[in-house]
């Protein structure tokens, strides 16, 4: 495989930004097998977003030659009060996505943080050298990152979680992070200290944010709105009636599907139309729309943009559309579905 082989796979959908592409040629043409991470906090049950877009996205990395690692973030989640800060809980929810990344992403490394420590004798050095690169002011607007904006009652440990994941970075001798883009102040914060330790800043490839099906959030007119917005509306464990589950059936994932907002005509904020760019064609070369010979029949579609197209011009019934998208959503999560089956993870 060439340079521009893997770089196409890098740069296809769903990646929405690399910092900076010339890095990235540059890495894949003197490196033959650069090294990767995707962080997550553990926390309730995987869904499309959280293993399904994320998983594609390592997918495309393995494809191309890169060593993936997903970083299973466990005192991150402790620090964030995530799964009550139960530590048993943490380390069963641990496994739980150990075992639904190795199943979706075959090859892909798993490593959790308390293993890391454990292992970088200088891990809390580089802590402590990083963090007198950061001022209070930029740790703080730094806080995002964990889903939370509001900083009353914050406790002093959560003020550590910036310096932390930065310094994961370095001690898993990255080439390339890799998150959603509600990760992307975290990793210019990186690259902007990284060299003045004289330590190697790491190319960011950042994939799109899957939307809840439910309206999206309005926010206001801010310079930040449009991203905040998006980080509020995206695909959440917390809100599981908007998003769907590895571990919904057929007649749950139609059921909230047709309840997705979809608009006649509208392109913009359209979750149903996000999961066919997405979803559905990262995994098939075709979306077949199944209608009634009255209604105009079977039609079948080679690309998001026809589909897309047909849509705002009002060619296709939202409830066509959804219907289709069900059908196909159900076979990328079937084989997960089953993986889990009676097994499922006691999240409470």
């Amino acid at each position: 495989m060439d340079v521009q082989e893997r770089l196409d796979l890098v740069l296809r959908d769903p990646t929405e930004e690399v910092i900076t592409r010339a890095e990235l040629e540059e890495l894949l043409r003197t490196k033959s097998r650069p090294r990767h991470y995707i962080g997550l906090e553990i926390s309730g049950a995987l869904h499309l977003g959280s293993l399904i877009l994320t998983g594609f996205k390592i997918n495309d990395f393995i494809k191309a030659g890169i060593d993936c690692t997903v970083f299973l973030a466990d005192w991150h989640t402790y620090i964030n009060d995530k799964l009550g800060g139960d530590w048993d809980k943490i380390r069963e929810i641990s496994g739980y996505y150990a075992d639904a990344f190795r199943f979706f992403c075959p090859g892909v490394n798993i490593v959790t943080g308390s293993e890391l420590y454990e292992k970088t004798p200088d891990y809390w050095e580089n802590f402590v050298r990083f963090s007198k690169h950061m001022t209070l002011a930029r740790t703080v607007r730094s806080l995002t990152i964990m889903g939370r904006k509001e900083t009353e009652g914050m406790d002093l440990g959560q003020l550590l979680y910036p310096p932390m994941q930065s310094v994961d970075i370095k001690a898993l001798d990255l080439d390339i992070v890799h998150s959603g883009m509600d990760q992307r102040k975290i990793h210019m914060l990186v690259r902007e200290v990284f060299p003045k330790m004289g330590w190697k800043p790491p190319v960011c490839v950042h994939h799109h944010l899957l939307p809840g099906l439910a309206e999206p959030v309005k926010l206001g007119l801010d310079e930040n709105a449009d991203e905040d917005a998006r980080i509020s509306s995206k695909m959440s464990k917390s809100k599981p009636a908007s998003g769907v589950l590895i571990h919904d059936d057929e007649k749950a994932i139609r059921e909230k599907i047709s309840k997705a907002f979809c608009p006649v005509g509208e392109k913009e904020g359209n979750p149903v139309l996000e999961l066919v760019r997405h979803v559905v064609f990262h995994e098939f070369s075709e979306f077949v729309i199944e209608r009634p010979a009255k209604y105009g029949g079977n039609v079948t579609y080679a690309s998001y943009s026809e589909v897309e197209q047909d849509f705002v011009a009002k060619k296709i019934h939202p409830m066509d559309l959804k219907n289709a998208t069900a059908t196909y959503v159900n076979k990328i999560i079937e084989p997960v579905y089953r993986h889990f089956k009676g097994r499922e993870p006691r999240l409470s």
